[in-house]
């Protein structure tokens, strides 16, 4: 998240033309980062523009078996991946099919 804020940032200092050392400056002295570092913000932001804040995560605890959780590590772990990652993933898309198994609520 503070990655793409940086980086918009640097996206609008570089759109109104403000020169990179002076936008390299602005950033470090904002966000309490060397010039080094605002420096690559900028060359991010001049490469790909603005990109887009992801939304901020929360803990979120369930109980599932034993036998699924062990599915999700490996699932995880295969693919280079956090859990939180795979489990946001497949949750995701079960509720754009319209999340339900044909199951009651309770």
């Amino acid at each position: 998240v503070e990655y793409a804020r940086r980086v918009n940032a640097a996206a609008d200092l570089a759109g109104a033309g403000a020169p990179v050392a002076a936008a390299a400056r602005t950033l470090a002295s904002r966000y309490g980062v060397s010039v080094r570092q605002a420096r690559r913000y900028l060359e991010q932001a001049v490469a790909v523009g603005r990109v887009e804040v992801p939304e901020s995560s929360v803990v979120f605890t369930v109980k599932l078996p034993g036998s699924l959780a062990g599915q999700i590590r490996a699932r995880a772990h295969e693919s280079d991946r956090a859990i939180s990652a795979v489990v946001a993933q497949a949750l995701a898309e079960f509720l754009e099919r319209g999340g339900s198994e044909g199951r009651p609520h309770r």
